[in-house]
Formats: C-alpha cells, sequence, structure tokens
C-alpha cells in the first residue's frame, strides 16, 4: 500500500515535494520518484529536495506489505510504473511470464504489472488492449500509473478498490488532498477506465465492464456453491500470517472471520459505543467463533476529537460517511496498535447479494450501487484505513465472487422478504451458527452508535451534523 502520484508540466521539483509531504502519510517506509531527468530513491524523507528535475514524473511513497523492503518504486525499464494495492496472484503470473522469456529484478508484486504490459505490448497490442487484457489476467487491487516518458496512463482496478485521481492539467494522485496541495482539482479515475494524461490534457476511455463477468445464471445450489467456493479461495489469497477483520457480529465480517481463521491467525477488530447493537453482537459472535475480539469502546469525547482526522481522511464534508469513518477510525487505529497490518472487511456483499432494504422494492440498484462503490464506500475505507498504516482487503469484491454474485438470479438473493438469502446458506453450509448467519445487522453509523453521538457534538456547537460536518471540512482544507 503508498501514495502514488506524479505529473507532466514545469517546476516539477516543488511540486513532487509538496505532493510528497501532503501524502506521504500512506507509505512512510521509503519513497521513490522517476523523472525524465533521472532517479531517486530513498528511505530518508529529508532528501526529497534532491529529486531530479524535469518535466514528466512518477512518485510512490511505500507501505511495504509485499515483497522486500529494500526495493523501491519506481519501476524503470522501457517504462515506468507506480502501483497502489496488492496482486494477489503475482506469483503464478511471474511463473507465466519467465516461461516466455521475461526477466524479472525483484519480488514485488508490483514488478509483476510493469512486465505484464511490456510484454503485451511487445506482442503487438495497444495500450489499451494490453491494460485491458492485463485486467483479465490480474486478480487484485490496483492503481496503477505507467508512463513512456511522453505521457502518463492511468488504470484502475474494476471495482476500484483502491482510489486514484487527475487533474485536467497533467497530475494525478491517489488523494485529493495531494492534488489540492498543488491547486489542482481532483477527478476519481473511474473503475475499469484508462486516462491518458499529457500536456495538452486528459483523455478517458472504458477498458472493462463488470457486465462482462456476467454469464449463464446459476441455479439455487449451484448459486450456493459457487459463493462459497469463490469466496474462500478469495479470502485465501487475502490473508497475512496475522489477519485482522474488521468485525461487527453480522453474516459478512463473520463469515470472513470463519473463512480466514482456516488459513490464518485471526484476530477481530471492532469499535462501538457501550451499549451499541454492534458492540454486544460483536462480543456475542466472538464467543461462539471461540475467537479473541479486540474492542475500542468510544464516547463522546472520542467521537469529538477524531472528527478532524477521519475529515482528513475522508476528503469531504459528507455526514454520512464521516458517522461511518469513527467506528473504521478507531478499529484500524486499535489494529495498528496491536501489530496488525492486514485487515479483512465484508464490504460489498451488500451490494452483490441485496442485503440493503430499498432493494426489496427496487433491486435495479444493486448493480448501480457496485458501479459507485469505488467513490461512495471503498475510497473512504481506504483512505481512514491508510491514516493508520493498515491495509483493508475485501475478499467479496475479488471479480470471481462478483462473477458469481451477478449469475446469481435475484430470487436467489431475495427470497421470501429475506435479504442476502443465498449468501445465508453459502454462511450455514461453511458452518456459521445460524443465529449469526440470519442477523438482521444495522449500517455501521446506527450499529455502532457513532451518529448518535456525532449529532450531540453537533448539537452542542448548535448546528445540525451536515453543517458540522461542512464546519470540520473547511477548517481543516480552507475550502467550500
Amino acid at each position: 500500500m503508498c501514495l502514488v502520484a506524479g505529473g507532466i508540466g514545469s517546476n516539477l521539483r516543488e511540486k513532487f515535494i509538496l505532493m510528497i509531504n501532503a501524502g506521504k502519510h500512506r507509505g512512510e517506509d521509503s519513497f521513490g520518484v522517476w523523472t525524465d531527468a533521472g532517479v531517486l530513491k530513498s528511505d530518508d524523507f529529508s532528501r526529497v529536495g534532491e529529486i531530479p528535475e524535469g518535466r514528466i514524473g512518477l512518485i510512490q511513497c511505500r507501505l511495504a506489505m509485499t515483497g522486500s523492503k529494500t526495493f523501491m518504486q519506481p519501476f524503470v525499464n522501457d517504462f515506468a510504473l507506480v502501483h497502489n494495492g496488492e496482486i494477489y496472484n503475482h506469483r503464478e503470473l511471474r511463473a507465466w511470464l519467465e516461461g516466455r522469456g521475461v526477466s524479472f529484478e525483484s519480488d514485488v508484486d508490483s514488478e509483476v504489472i510493469l512486465r505484464l504490459i511490456e510484454y503485451l505490448l511487445g506482442s503487438g497490442l495497444s495500450i489499451h488492449d494490453a491494460v485491458r487484457k492485463a485486467m483479465t489476467m490480474l486478480e487484485g487491487d490496483y492503481a496503477v500509473a505507467i508512463s513512456d516518458g511522453k505521457v502518463i496512463h492511468l488504470f484502475r482496478d474494476p471495482v476500484g478498490i483502491r482510489p486514484l485521481y487527475y487533474s485536467p492539467r497533467g497530475f494525478f494522485a491517489s488523494e485529493k488532498k495531494v492534488l489540492w496541495a498543488i491547486g489542482e482539482e481532483a477527478i476519481p479515475v473511474r473503475p475499469g477506465e484508462l486516462v491518458t494524461i499529457s500536456g495538452s490534457g486528459a483523455a478517458m476511455r472504458r477498458v472493462f465492464s463488470l457486465d462482462e463477468l456476467k454469464r449463464s445464471p446459476l441455479s439455487g445450489e449451484r448459486a450456493v456453491n459457487a459463493v462459497l467456493k469463490t469466496l474462500a479461495c478469495s479470502v485465501r489469497h487475502r490473508v497475512g500470517k496475522k489477519t485482522g477483520v474488521l468485525f461487527s457480529g453480522g453474516l459478512d465480517s463473520s463469515l470472513v472471520t470463519l473463512l480466514a481463521s482456516e488459513y490464518s491467525d485471526v484476530v477481530i477488530y471492532t469499535a462501538g459505543a457501550e451499549g451499541s447493537p454492534d458492540l454486544e453482537w460483536a462480543r456475542m459472535a466472538a464467543d461462539k467463533l471461540g475467537l479473541p475480539l479486540k474492542e475500542y469502546v468510544f464516547d463522546v469525547e472520542d467521537v469529538r476529537d477524531a472528527v478532524p482526522k477521519v475529515v482528513f481522511a475522508i476528503e469531504e464534508p459528507n455526514p454520512m460517511n464521516l458517522a461511518i469513518g469513527i467506528p473504521l477510525y478507531f478499529a484500524t487505529r486499535l489494529a495498528r496498535e496491536d501489530g496488525t497490518k492486514v485487515l479483512l472487511s465484508g464490504q460489498g456483499a451488500d451490494e452483490l447479494f441485496g442485503g440493503y432494504a430499498k432493494y426489496l422494492e427496487r433491486p435495479e440498484l444493486m448493480e448501480l450501487d457496485l458501479r459507485e462503490l469505488s467513490e461512495r464506500n471503498l475510497a473512504r475505507d481506504d483512505k481512514i484505513a491508510m491514516l493508520n498504516s493498515v491495509e483493508g482487503r475485501f475478499p467479496f469484491l475479488s471479480l470471481p465472487v462478483i462473477s458469481a454474485a451477478l449469475n446469481t438470479p435475484l430470487e436467489a438473493k431475495i427470497s421470501g422478504g429475506v435479504r442476502k438469502a443465498v449468501l445465508r446458506r453459502a454462511a450455514i453450509r461453511a458452518g456459521l451458527p445460524e443465529e449469526i448467519a440470519m442477523r438482521e445487522k444495522k449500517a455501521a453509523q446506527y450499529g455502532s452508535h457513532a451518529q448518535k453521538l456525532l449529532e450531540k457534538v453537533a448539537k452542542g456547537e448548535g448546528l445540525s451534523l451536515r453543517e458540522y460536518a461542512e464546519k470540520a471540512f473547511r477548517e481543516m482544507f480552507k475550502r467550500e
């Protein structure tokens, strides 16, 4: 996990220093900069003033998760590349490429992306077709910038798990505040989109759509089997030696926890106000699963103190995301203090399997919400986790799981008024206690009582929650 950034223009050194300082909370292990005038890589951030001047360049600040900590991006060969995220099948792709004569200089998963793109371009594909082909081969979460020294190509995975923004004047970064630091606008790179930035502006082109994952509809039993098999595989790819789970005691996080415990030492983390449903359910579910639960019990003063940090992370005056971000901030901070860098989340299950009440009346919103998940939910979760140097991973959002969900008929997802019916059946088959599998969970902001406490803080200042969120945003970023 890391910051990726860069751009095209004059006075790059000055701008890159500002960008690194604004975004290095995403990766404090080391930094690397490539420009068309040279390369600088160091674990000493006091050396940023030595960045080679140039007219085009890429930046990475690294939080080392996969591969040697001594190797630093950008990767530079015929192309230069920086990557934020994780490629979970990098070993398989590395072996496939080596069998075709491709050599590597590191064991870092990000290099596999560069070598794969180079190999595909060398086989005669255009950059558009090479990126499209790569998206069908890469299993993982990625926000990538690659440059031939003339232009910069940007792309994200088809779900948009890792954030990436660009400006019309030729700069890009993992977070909006990094672009704001140099006076630039921040426009999201859409999931599955290729954005090419040059000195004359930006051009966008769709590369991959989730609609391409639709196949023949799955019957009831086949759907249950497909969901359970693909989710178990996705969890297995995403665990580490020590794995945390963001835990509420509900269906999604409990199923992820149960599956993860087969492959890793698992610790579950939760945060909520005393007496909140999520905290009480988390305690009960942890006891039934026989796993250690670490909890942060917050009060109104904790919430008040956390607001500036959460607003800094989410980069918007959205009161709902502020309320959701409060328990997420405390849980990821607790994981960091516990030495856990990888946290699994149940994010995406509701959109895939019909978890929200609104889908009873308007089931067509499920696919729309899935396509909007990147900026609505995932960017928020990524930025808050990175504030605490923790990497969130989302097993429900692997392409095989999404494919299984998209090919599951609606009547298997919502049956007899029961939402997420197919997922509940899969969970019970996996061994999750029925009491947990059938729980109807409240949204995080309500289940944790974060919204209730935020409203109390806002009322103390004579403001509505929306007005309070807008005030906190203005004070943090000095912008409307």
